[in-house]
């Protein structure tokens, strides 16, 4: 593994990947490989595997990790940040602009548009529980803590049960997942030992309690940023997982619209870059003082530091925890329930607020067929959108 670059060459690399990454978290991971396993020859095929690894372990954004994670080993903390900037700042630019937009589509065609992104997001979800419960739940015995983790959620949506869903899957998950194994780690050229990893852990676990316990009583602007950073500490098992974390941070308190959320979460499917970015424009669009600039940026922050701040802590520490299986099984119970989580936000509020009758039924369902066909999400995106607002011209 080669290090020493400079910021500047590993912004440039991510700027690149920032502007033309489309497909969603899991196209972005085979995007960075061939990038810089196979084109620029950063990492090898062993670091590169251990280091996603890592991220797919730890809760939050499994791309934006693996690439903080590149910057971080190409040229240091520089390096980090320029990845970080780069990879996000197209896609939070284009949805600010449409955050910004978006107000005026109050007119018929305007809102055929916006129920055109939420087909795009029964599509987009349908698809990713497929994925996911292909990959997550390979077996009776994860099947049905997915789906026992959908009954508990379907009863309650608070922050405290989905928390609790998460932690009842990782206590189970060495219990009920003994067939899982633990690979190996590996060691990585770092600039920093295990006590600048234990202190980074210890601002994670810091700032997670901050967030659970003192946000909800501080301004507008620190409940947004608590709210934020719980959605970015509690999402296990890939990007579209944010979705129903984001849906009880932002709909349930009445801070966004339900058709705004799920507008956003459409066209987010249409932009490069993480779906985490996501934040901006809900932060953009919350009620009040809390939202505008000043509430994208916290959003935007606050989602993505926890993320940031768990892999930058735990590599120090991953080829010791990476061989060990009661921490494999654990994962594989988080990832299970994640995925029944998942399949009742494709529920509620997917399902229920853009599907009316037996077109958009159709629509839905040929957007994702071409999703299984491995189309990419933007021509997607064009035909959802296309339809709904011939559908309202011709009406």
């Amino acid at each position: 593994m080669t290090a020493g670059g400079s910021a500047w060459e590993v912004g440039a690399a991510f700027l690149k990947l920032g502007l033309t990454s489309f497909g969603g978290p899991v196209a972005h991971l085979g995007y960075f490989r061939r990038e810089f396993v196979e084109r620029r020859r950063w990492l090898d095929e062993e670091h590169f595997s251990q280091l996603l690894a890592l991220c797919q372990f730890l809760p939050g954004p499994a791309s934006s990790q693996l690439g903080f994670s590149i910057g971080l080993l190409r040229a240091g903390w520089a390096g980090a940040i320029a990845a970080f900037v780069a990879f996000t700042l197209p896609s939070v630019l284009l949805l600010l602009a449409f955050a910004t937009l978006s107000v005026y589509l109050a007119g018929p065609l305007g809102q055929g548009a916006i129920h055109g992104l939420k087909l795009v997001a029964v599509a987009v979800v349908a698809h990713a529980v497929l994925g996911m419960g292909r990959t997550l739940t390979p077996d009776r015995t994860r099947l049905l803590m997915a789906a026992a983790a959908a009954g508990v959620i379907a009863f309650s949506t608070s922050p405290a049960m989905q928390l609790g869903v998460v932690a009842c899957g990782a206590l189970l998950g060495p219990w009920l997942c003994r067939g899982v194994h633990a690979r190996q780690g590996e060691t990585f050229p770092l600039a920093y030992g295990r006590a600048t990893g234990f202190a980074l852990l210890c601002v994670f676990g810091s700032l997670l309690l901050l967030a659970l316990v003192v946000a909800p009583g501080l301004s507008p602007l620190g409940q947004v940023a608590g709210a934020f950073y719980r959605v970015g500490a509690l999402v296990f098992g890939g990007g579209h997982v944010v979705l129903p974390l984001l849906k009880q941070a932002v709909v349930d308190p009445g801070w966004v619209g339900n058709d705004t959320f799920l507008a956003g979460y459409g066209a987010a499917q249409a932009v490069p870059g993480p779906m985490f970015s996501l934040s901006a424009f809900l932060g953009y669009r919350l009620q009040g003082e809390q939202g505008g600039f000043a509430g994208a940026l916290v959003g935007l922050l606050s989602i993505f530091l926890p993320g940031l701040l768990l892999v930058a802590g735990a590599l120090p520490f991953w080829r010791a925890l990476a061989m060990r299986n009661d921490a494999a099984r654990m994962l594989a119970g988080v990832n299970a329930v994640v995925v029944g989580m998942l399949a009742y936000a494709f529920y509620d509020p997917v399902w229920i607020s853009a599907v009316r009758d037996g077109l958009d039924l159709a629509i839905a369902a040929v957007a994702f067929g071409l999703l299984v066909a491995r189309w990419s999400a933007l021509p997607v995106v064009a035909l959802c959108v296309a339809v709904s607002v011939l559908r309202v011209a011709l009406a």
